[in-house]
């Protein structure tokens, strides 16, 4: 087994794999997870060791961020390998199905598996799921139905405020961790893990939370002691130089505004719901990575985690998504498998970068379509420069140009904003129109996109295909 080990970590590092050698892939999607982590820092509280136990055996990469800060078309663009303005998704709008841009498009398992993979897929991995024309891109579901049903809510909201949509309740539920649908979908995987495989595997397991409504058992909540927790800083001039549309984002969604959350009394609550949430999907992605762990399997697997997007809770006085600020982008990404060294790298990366990468890493024909770019420079050393920055969209027309140390945004209506991360991580000084930065300014804004397709609307010849409305 040791011997088949270094033979593997050698292909790697030459970037030669032969098709007999070709490493499975495990993918971890995680919905609605920022840098509330231990590996990432993003919050003192936060209690991970499972993903901090991954993060710290292989690549972290702390920089990097997702190409549309919402669930359906950031996971249409990490699946198709193609930016937000080549396809135009840039909300809950059609599935992958609907859009004319991806007709021809090989989502990233039916390109694994035209090249000799067995794909296998569980959870929300794509918002949609892989009905109608891409149900043959799997060849095996896991997991209880194509998607299991995370909504499993009590008949009767447990803490939201009656004004309040729906989806914003918190509370302990259900009762035990067998219960709740995520952790049956890691039980599912764990399963299927323990399997023979006659052929590499690609394998993508997505975890719903910590999406709301947050829910978790009780145990997780008790991780945290809602007086001591601690909350965000918030600056209230920060929204002066933001586009209106922009500071009203929250009433194009389902979302409490930060003046709502505070109003109600329940900023300790939501953020101790949201940590909670964190922490109990920590343990079901633990699940799956102690069976792969012991599985056959454990020494020839690529594993990727991801999330979709950030998520505010009070940051920049917003919650959830739909920005172009860090809390928004930023995401947790981290890549092990054979060759690939511990440690963390702070240089950029999106999220379109995946695609590209595992086909690299898995000795697979270049896609030559494919907008990312690859990863592996960075995995072979992580302190390798990388040129492209990563560019993140928020609704038609509005872009982030985001480099190792700085961040554009570039409104529609003209209006800008620019931050330096090496001084100012929470983003409250606004340096744009400053003429000591026109030259940086300057040199990010040749970096945004210049003519991208416009928005694609809900087409209801796919509404069949819906799973998830949020």
């Amino acid at each position: 087994r040791m011997k088949k080990l270094l033979y593997l970590i050698l292909l790697f590092v030459s970037g030669v794999v032969h098709a007999g050698d070709r490493p499975n892939v495990l993918m971890i999607c995680i919905d609605d997870l920022n840098d509330w982590t231990g590996f990432l820092g993003g919050h003192p509280d936060a209690q991970t060791p499972h993903m901090d136990t991954l993060a710290a055996r292989g690549r972290n990469f702390t920089n990097a961020h997702c190409t549309v800060p919402v669930c359906s078309p950031s996971r249409i663009s990490v699946i198709s390998g193609l930016a937000a303005t080549t396809h135009g998704s840039y909300e809950i709008g059609p599935p992958y199905q609907g859009i004319a841009a991806l007709k021809d498009m090989p989502t990233i398992h039916r390109y694994f598996k035209d090249q000799g993979y067995t794909t296998l897929s569980g959870g929300k991995v794509l918002h949609h799921g892989y009905g109608g024309s891409l149900s043959g891109d799997l060849d095996q579901v896991v997991g209880k139905g194509p998607w299991p049903n995370p909504r499993t809510r009590p008949k009767q909201p447990i803490s939201r405020p009656d004004e309040w949509s729906k989806y914003w309740d918190w509370g302990a539920y259900p009762g035990t961790n067998d219960e709740a649908p995520d952790y049956q979908l890691a039980v599912s995987a764990a399963e299927v893990l323990k399997q023979d495989f006659d052929k590499p595997f690609f394998m993508s397991v997505g975890f719903f939370r910590p999406h709301v409504p947050l829910y978790a058992p009780q145990e997780w909540f008790d991780l945290y002691d809602i007086d001591r927790i601690a909350l965000p800083d918030i600056l209230a001039t920060d929204l002066e130089d933001v586009p209106k549309h922009f500071q009203g984002i929250n009433e194009v969604s389902v979302t409490p505004t930060h003046a709502q959350v505070l109003e109600a009394g329940q900023q300790r609550a939501l953020t101790q719901a949201y940590l909670a949430s964190v922490s109990f999907v920590d343990h079901c992605v633990g699940v799956v990575l102690d069976a792969l762990k012991e599985s056959p399997h454990a020494d020839n697997t690529i594993i990727v985690l991801w999330s979709d997007h950030g998520f505010h809770l009070g940051e920049k006085q917003h919650w959830a998504k739909r920005t172009l600020w860090e809390e928004s982008t930023r995401v947790p990404l981290i890549i092990v498998g054979p060759g690939v060294k511990p440690g963390a790298t702070q240089e950029v990366a999106s999220l379109l970068d995946i695609y590209p990468t595992l086909v690299q890493l898995c000795g697979l024909p270049e896609n030559q379509r494919l907008e990312g770019v690859t990863l592996v420079p960075q995995l072979n050393d992580p302190k390798t420069a990388r040129k492209q920055p990563a560019i993140i969209s928020c609704f038609y027309g509005n872009h982030a140009v985001r480099t190792r140390d700085w961040r554009l945004i570039a409104y529609a209506d003209g209006s800008e904003e620019l931050y330096d991360h090496r001084s100012d991580p929470d983003e409250f000084k606004n340096l744009a129109g400053e003429p000591a930065h026109q030259k940086i300014r300057d040199e990010l804004a040749r970096w945004l996109p210049k003519d991208g397709v416009p928005e694609v609307r809900n087409d209801s010849n796919f509404k069949h295909l819906y799973r998830w409305d949020e």
